[in-house]
């Protein structure tokens, strides 16, 4: 068997335990290649079931018969609600009785037991996992959450804090403004004692001449300032003004800063809405077909997005990302702004181009022939982009110093989910500057093609981890996996390029391999698949983006 449509070893005969299995007995329940049926059957030929291998189980075992040993109840009684064999039908026990086929309420139950089947598989686990996507969403959100909330109260302290500022530096004029009058008090009174002093200096200065003079008439008329001076100034008294703190209760401070609504929770009833089966499954095609090649001119082509359905995006290591139409004609040039290379590029719901520039650390939005920067980062590099179905924009990226990576989730500007370790603190990609495609499917897992690693990372829409595939071994596929490019089809399979060995990985949504495409691909790396399926791959030496069907 083909190793590279086949992850399954083949089913062996049973009685020689060498030979490839063709037949199965659905009354034995072994598995028998053609020489070994005749010697499995030579005993009791009527009794074995002999039915191609593919269709095995596929006989009813009915039971048996508790009155006629070796017989079949194939018969239930729905008077008696017993099962019974034809004998019974005919016996006077069961005599007017009426009987039910059991191969029709085997049918029936089947049909019941699939329908259950294939509601509780693709709805009701399905309503379980969206609501435990939401409750980890609103869990790893709770943070960022509490922390806008801390925000919000650092900005009401900050509020205080100035006005708090302001009425001391009122105060503060007030004092001054005191002071001065205060001043101004005192130094009238010193001025009226300097002046009193200067006259007395006077008088002491003329009392000394008269007591040295001999005339009479000035020392007769003589008249004593002293009672005047006797009279002393009054004392001034001006109090310095004191400040009385007010005595705030904790209560009061409480009321002047805010209040927090206390924590609430409701419980809001869920109506679980049956949702029809899914019955577009779209299985493989054993060989692709190449239905288009586009000969973009790209030097080192590493990137394509579809437009519509009749357009694409496309970049490689120039400054310029082209536009094609199916047909292979170029539409349109757009020349990065900082004429850098662009690392990646993707479209947003709104079919505006968006393309990341590690030079300048931003991701840049190209809408009417206008650019725009609508992310800028400090300390990290962007190097691959995710539009997802919510409009979310999914940007990896690296730090400076290439030690570490991670994937942020954005709402146009704004950061609502990092991720970048597992559950027990591990990094969940690698540590370097190296591509790291990424892509969401339609379970909402985000799903991350690291090169370095040799591995294609897949975590939840909440960022837990769910599984790593690190390639699928092969005889014909002998070098090293080097995942480059990756996308998910409607089917919820990721595809991803295989450098080294030239081909597509398909894997299921729980990570199983399922099968190799090749289509005579070189080197291939960007993916994308389009509205039918189609898958758009870049190869990345030749320039060349190839349009391939590979869904039945």
């Amino acid at each position: 068997m083909d190793p590279d449509y086949s992850a399954q070893d083949v089913a062996r005969c049973d009685l020689c335990k060498t030979a490839i299995a063709q037949r199965y007995c659905d009354f034995c329940h072994v598995s028998l290649c053609k020489p070994c049926i005749g010697e499995h059957i030579s005993d009791e030929y009527d009794k074995h079931k002999i039915v191609p291998i593919h269709k095995r189980n596929s006989t009813l075992i009915y039971p048996k018969c508790e009155t006629h040993q070796n017989e079949d109840c194939k018969y239930q009684c729905q008077d008696c609600s017993c099962f019974v064999c034809s004998h019974c039908t005919a016996s006077l026990t069961h005599s007017g009785h009426k009987f039910l086929n059991l191969e029709e309420l085997f049918s029936s139950s089947k049909k019941h037991i699939q329908y259950d089947r294939e509601e509780l598989d693709n709805n009701i686990m399905q309503e379980y996992k969206e609501i435990a996507i939401d409750l980890e969403n609103k869990i790893a959100n709770l943070d960022v959450e509490y922390k806008n909330l801390k925000t919000e109260l650092s900005k009401q302290r900050e509020e205080i804090h100035r006005e708090v500022d302001k009425a001391i530096h009122k105060m503060e004029n007030e004092i001054d403004e005191i002071k001065v009058k205060h001043h101004s008090i005192l130094q009238k009174h010193l001025d009226e004692i300097k002046q009193l002093q200067s006259l007395m200096q006077q008088t002491l200065h003329a009392l000394n001449e008269m007591e040295e003079s001999n005339e009479v008439s000035s020392i007769i008329q003589y008249s004593s300032k002293n009672e005047e001076f006797r009279t002393l100034p009054p004392k001034v008294h001006v109090s310095v003004p004191k400040f009385i703190p007010k005595q705030t209760e904790r209560e009061e401070l409480c009321r002047l800063i805010g209040k927090l609504t206390p924590l609430s929770t409701t419980l809001e009833e869920r109506v679980f809405t049956a949702k029809k089966p899914n019955t577009s499954v779209r299985e493989l095609l054993d060989e692709p077909e190449v239905l288009n090649t586009i000969k973009t001119g790209h030097k080192n082509l590493h990137s394509v997005s579809r437009l519509n359905e009749e357009q694409i995006w496309t970049s490689g290591i120039t400054a310029e990302i082209k536009c094609f139409n199916i047909q292979s004609v170029l539409q349109k040039i757009i020349q990065t702004k900082s004429r850098e290379i662009p690392w990646d590029i993707s479209v947003d719901t709104t079919g505006a181009l968006l393309y990341c520039d590690v030079e300048t650390r931003s991701v840049y939005k190209v809408k009417n022939d206008q650019t725009e920067e609508i992310i800028t980062l400090q300390g990290w590099k962007p190097i691959n982009l995710c539009v997802t179905s919510s409009g979310d924009l999914l940007v990896a990226m690296y730090s400076d110093d290439e030690t570490q990576s991670k994937v942020v989730r954005y709402s146009g500007s704004t950061v609502k989910q990092t991720i970048q370790f597992d559950d027990k603190g591990q990094p969940l990609y690698s540590g370097n500057g190296y591509i790291k495609d990424i892509s969401e499917n339609r379970n909402l897992d985000i799903c991350v093609a690291d090169c370095k690693a040799g591995a294609v990372v897949v975590v939840n829409q909440a960022g837990k981890f769910q599984f790593k595939y690190t390639g699928h071994p092969s005889p014909t596929k002998t070098k090293p996996f080097v995942p480059r490019g990756i996308t998910t089809d409607s089917q919820g399979r990721i595809l991803t390029g295989d450098m080294n060995n030239h081909c597509i990985h398909i894997l299921d949504a729980h990570g199983q391999f399922l099968r190799y495409k090749n289509c005579d691909l070189i080197y291939p790396w960007g993916l994308c698949v389009d509205n039918n399926d189609s898958l758009l791959v870049c190869e990345v030496e030749k320039g060349n983006v190839k349009k391939i069907r590979y869904l039945k």
